[in-house]
């Protein structure tokens, strides 16, 4: 299929939508809602995956596309009865059709917000500590610029499913776990091993990863493998498995037992954050780095970004940097 049918495809559509929503802004349908349908059933590869995306019906999924077949005049899904599968069109249509989907949906969103500023609710996943420490927080100082806004911040270790959830945008640290998201780095989360004052004047500190060995730890159970701890330095990787009496899903109450003098927490930075200021934890073993881990934002993938969540995620960007957290 050539490059000039495609952008034969894609004038048609440009001309379809401003025809509508221009000319027929009451007629039975509606050319936004059945291209989305047409990218979300292309990306998820069947229609009921795809109506699960941008939550609608199997049923109206399915009505969309062949609206939108019929507009355009050429089948845009080989359909089996196993799968669904684009035509030659369907391949041109779906590489395009994303960023004009994005530049129709953001343009409207710019129109229709323009004159009152940003409104409407943002529903917002995060892990437990990381929400409680930062998100938290910085929503509250993102929301006195846009009083317009409501939030609805979801705390959870796991791993929130964004379209059965119907959430926004979720802050993850870590892989994202899944292809249908888009992400934005957002920094690195850098683990830190710490220990009271007072453990350190008792047991003293350890120079070496081995000799851990030597020292009670506690466990964060948030890790992957919460007894097998990384460090690195000159570049390279120096591995320790370890044991303690303590373990807990949360590295702040790793860091709060630490600072109660019952052993060494080997914690993100971020959740220790103030007793690190305070001094009741201070860093040991300092010849050598903790593992580093990606921070994200991500949302879902063939669905535009709205302007207000497009601006939170700009806003937390730059207001991590700030914090001074990671």
């Amino acid at each position: 299929m050539t490059d000039i049918y495609g952008l034969a495809i894609m004038n048609k559509m440009a001309m379809l939508w401003i025809d509508y929503h221009l000319y027929v802004p009451n007629g039975p349908m509606d050319t936004l809602d059945q291209l989305r349908a047409f990218v979300a059933v292309a990306q998820a590869g069947s229609f009921t995956a795809g109506a699960d995306q941008i939550g609608v019906s199997n049923r109206l999924s399915s009505k969309y596309v062949a609206e939108l077949e019929a507009r355009l005049g050429v089948r845009l899904f080989q359909r089996t009865t196993r799968k669904v599968g684009l035509t030659p069109a369907g391949e041109d249509l779906l590489a395009r059709a994303p960023a004009l989907l994005e530049e129709l949906e953001a343009l409207l969103a710019g129109i229709a917000e323009g004159s009152r500023g940003l409104t409407g609710t943002i529903r917002i996943a995060a892990p437990v500590t990381f929400g409680e420490v930062y998100v938290g927080p910085m929503l509250g100082r993102f929301a006195a610029l846009h009083p317009g806004l409501t939030f609805d911040l979801r705390l959870d270790d796991g791993y929130t499913d964004l379209a059965a959830t119907g959430v926004d945008l979720a802050f993850r640290i870590g892989a994202t776990g899944m292809q249908s998201l888009r992400v934005r780095k957002l920094g690195v989360v850098r683990s830190v091993l710490v220990a009271s004052p007072a453990h350190v004047a008792t047991n003293g500190t350890p120079d070496s990863p081995e000799a851990l060995a030597r020292h009670a730890c506690i466990l964060d159970s948030n890790r992957q493998m919460p007894r097998r701890w990384v460090f690195l330095q000159g570049g390279a990787e120096h591995v320790v498995h370890v044991e303690g009496r303590f373990q807990v899903n949360s590295g702040r109450a790793a860091g709060a037992l630490a600072a109660a003098g019952l052993g060494l927490a080997y914690v993100p930075r971020f959740a220790i954050a103030e007793a690190l200021q305070n001094g009741a934890l201070i860093p040991v073993m300092t010849g050598y780095e903790g593992t580093a881990t990606t921070l994200s934002a991500v949302y879902l993938e063939g669905r535009a970004l709205p302007r207000k969540v497009r601006a939170l995620i700009d806003f937390a960007h730059d207001d991590i940097r700030a914090a001074g957290i990671l």
